[in-house]
């Protein structure tokens, strides 16, 4: 994931490092998560120190079942904010293969599992897999998909997505899914408060999917 955080790194009280560390230390433990997504079979490797490396997190499956996927005719760029081992950035980029699609993290781990496992996919020539900073300034995005890391603290959430959201082009789309009791319904109050359109586009075992754009004339 990718906050906007001041901290080098970060554990819990067991010593184990957050899937927001820049650098996770320890064994990698690597497994393989299959799941099924836009009518494909998809078997991506994960690790220890990255977010949800056990299966696919819940709000990115119901993000990922209820988002209007892009079609094969999207060009992008797109954003995949906070991509982990990649699982939204592979989908996307086999959706849309004439679509250029940017895989942000701030955790070195996630990002070299998402390099494989675009590799391993075929897409890695579209995948491009970077840290918040690397992302040239000119590139705005079509659409921007996130399942955002609100476990960093709101304020911290709020200023990423304060960073990023600006980046959309005229016309593009944010999908976010955020579940309930960590404060979807809240985030949309706060979407709208900053002046964007953030619809609840869906919601499916207590995760609000959102559909955020500019404001018509933004």
């Amino acid at each position: 994931m990718v906050p906007e955080c001041p901290v080098a790194r970060r554990r819990d009280t067991a010593g184990v490092d957050h899937y927001y560390s820049p650098a996770p230390g320890g064994p990698e433990d690597r497994r393989t998560i299959e799941f099924e997504a836009a009518g494909r079979h998809f078997a991506l490797t994960a690790a220890r120190g990255v977010f949800s490396a056990d299966r696919l997190d819940p709000g990115t499956a119901v993000l990922l079942r209820k988002a209007t996927m892009p079609g094969p005719d999207e060009t992008g760029p797109i954003l995949d904010l906070g991509c982990g081992y990649g699982p939204l950035a592979c989908v996307l980029a086999m959706v849309s293969p004439r679509a250029t699609v940017w895989a942000v993290d701030i955790n070195e781990r996630a990002r070299q599992l998402t390099g494989e496992n675009a590799a391993a996919l075929g897409v890695a020539d579209r995948v491009r897999v970077r840290e918040p900073d690397q992302v040239p300034a000119e590139v705005s995005f079509s659409q921007i998909w996130s399942n955002p890391p609100v476990r960093v603290g709101k304020d911290e959430l709020h200023g990423l997505l304060a960073r990023w959201l600006p980046r959309l082009a005229p016309g593009g789309v944010g999908w976010l899914v955020v579940a309930r009791y960590l404060g979807g319904d809240s985030l949309q109050r706060w979407l709208t408060d900053q002046g964007w359109t953030a619809d609840r586009h869906a919601s499916q075992k207590g995760y609000r999917v959102l559909r955020v754009q500019r404001p018509t004339g933004g």
